[in-house]
């Protein structure tokens, strides 16, 4: 196959890269930095406008976006944040459009902030969204994504949960504290916290790609999400530490304002269950059995 990846220099897009290319995949990546040096099967653009209008692309995978938690959300940065996910989508919609052929996939990136909110309930891809900032940022990056059915592209919208893995990402900051032996939760520590194994996101994209019947919303979690603090104790088992306490939820607020809630102190216990129903199988569908592959044990 022959794939174009937006956000491929990424914690999610250089695993997927990686996989691609051991299979044999070609892969083409659209990134402003244009430091990268590429290969046979691999190489880098600055440009969308540099491809041909003959050129054929089997798939997009649109990963590309300014990181959500990278500052406090003022208004103005709230518009960034849905800039740097719609205005690459809509380029890649244009670019779709002026290709001889469309791609036959589009895999764009979304995230369970698009259900808001929901305390205890289980939210598989049907549930009704409560509105919140994050709803409101996936639902448009979604809608810019279905624009291309009009094409008639196949999209599949990844609505990923909070992806770990022992390289970086979230990891970093859930182990940080650990690191110095005190274990600690957000807030009351009872909010859900739907996690994945970034290898287990790769294999579900993957799994999408080679999958010509699916199409629409699929939760990119793993199956047993578990509350923040139930994550802080798993943890305890796999490093030693001397006390255990919680961030009271105000001084994070203080800290972080809306974001604090959104992304901190509330969660979502999200099901994959479209994912499950196709037939795809995790790896790691339980917290314990991510967590040594995790911390390196």
């Amino acid at each position: 196959m022959r794939i174009l990846i937006t956000g491929g220099t990424g914690f999610i897009g250089g695993a997927l890269i990686q996989q691609l290319l051991d299979r044999g995949d070609e892969v083409l990546v659209y990134s402003r930095d244009s430091s990268h040096f590429g290969s046979e099967k691999l190489n880098y653009i600055n440009d969308l406008d540099d491809i041909h209008t003959g050129d054929y692309f089997d798939c997009f995978v649109n990963l590309a976006g300014q990181s959500i938690a990278g500052s406090r959300w003022t208004e103005a940065r709230k518009a960034e944040l849905i800039e740097s996910r719609v205005e690459t989508t809509r380029a890649l919609f244009r670019l779709a459009h002026r290709l001889s052929r469309p791609p036959a996939t589009l895999l764009s990136a979304s995230a369970i902030g698009y259900y808001g909110s929901q305390d205890d309930e289980r939210l598989a891809e049907s549930a009704e969204p409560r509105d919140s900032f994050s709803h409101r940022l996936c639902a448009a990056w979604e809608d810019a994504a279905n624009q291309f059915e009009a094409l008639g592209v196949r999209v599949c919208t990844l609505r990923l949960g909070v992806v770990l893995a022992a390289e970086g990402g979230a990891m970093d900051e859930l182990r940080k504290s650990v690191q110095f032996g005190v274990a600690t939760w957000m807030g009351h520590g009872r909010q859900w916290l739907s996690w994945v194994h970034r290898d287990d996101v790769v294999r579900a994209m993957l799994y999408l790609i080679d999958s010509p019947g699916l199409t629409g919303a699929f939760n990119i979690t793993a199956p047993e999400p578990v509350t923040n603090r139930d994550f802080c104790e798993q943890l305890r088992r796999h490093r030693s530490t001397f006390i255990a306490l919680p961030i009271p939820g105000f001084v994070m607020r203080l800290a972080l304002g809306e974001m604090a809630d959104e992304l901190l102190l509330q969660g979502q216990r999200v099901i994959p269950r479209r994912l499950q129903e196709a037939g795809f199988d995790f790896r790691y569908g339980r917290l314990e059995e991510a967590l040594p592959d995790m911390l390196l044990e």
